[in-house]
């Protein structure tokens, strides 16, 4: 009797009270896998600022920027790791609406001074302007608290960069014919509907994120990101 309980004694139990596992539905799934590559494209161009920005101001928010894009990034890979769906790039080379494009990233590249300060501000205003309708998509019908919670705190990130960006943009002198690298407008929709397709389509794989990506196209006919000329 005595070695029989000292074996139950030594055999793991569960812990009272312990916390259930995080439960994450297909949204929070494509919203992580959304927002990964956005914020990756957006670090990108922000790295670019140092070294070719004509304004001090703005040359310090894409710093600013830039850190607080490292930091979403740590948390979305974290809780893609605690979601257990594979990091699969699903969308690596893709160019969607709000996204910073390969050719926008090509352009800031070889420009200086003022015209890589419009193309700077024009290509976040658009990431900032998707990444908050991504976040409001994510807390209305996402599942897992962490993932609601992230997006809750990026969206308010965001909301104050913005701010920050619209007074910086409304301060740069005006350019005969404007020029608008990328714009949110319809895209915005288009990828919000895209969120929502792949919504649809991880919950029609059986509620399996991972079966999913297995067997999904890289690239949906109905969304507009079969126009990369290339990979980063």
């Amino acid at each position: 009797m005595v070695v029989a309980l000292l074996a139950v004694g030594c055999t793991s139990q569960p812990t009272a009270g312990a916390p259930p596992e995080p439960a994450f539905n297909a949204t929070d799934s494509a919203w992580i896998l959304l927002m990964i590559p956005m914020a990756e494209r957006a670090r990108l161009l922000t790295d670019l600022a140092p070294s070719r920005t004509a304004d001090p101001n703005l040359a310090k928010l894409a710093a600013e920027t830039g850190s607080a894009l490292r930091g979403d990034l740590r948390s979305l890979r974290a809780v893609l790791r605690l979601s257990g769906v594979p990091d699969t790039h699903p969308h690596e080379g893709h160019d969607m609406p709000g996204m910073v494009s390969l050719g926008t990233l090509e352009k800031a590249a070889a420009t200086h001074g003022r015209a890589f300060d419009r193309i700077l501000t024009n290509a976040l205003r658009a990431t900032f302007t998707q990444s908050r309708l991504l976040c409001a998509d994510e807390q209305t019908h996402g599942q897992a608290d962490e993932a609601a919670e992230l997006a809750a705190s990026i969206a308010r990130s965001t909301a104050e960069q913005t701010s920050r960006l619209d007074k910086l943009r409304a301060a740069q002198p005006a350019r005969p014919g404007g020029e608008t690298t990328v714009a949110p407008g319809p895209g915005a929709i288009l990828s919000r509907r895209y969120l929502a397709s792949r919504t649809s389509e991880l919950n029609s794989s059986g509620s399996d994120p991972k079966r999913a990506d297995r067997s999904r196209p890289d690239t949906p006919a109905d969304t507009p990101m079969a126009r990369s000329p290339g990979r980063l």
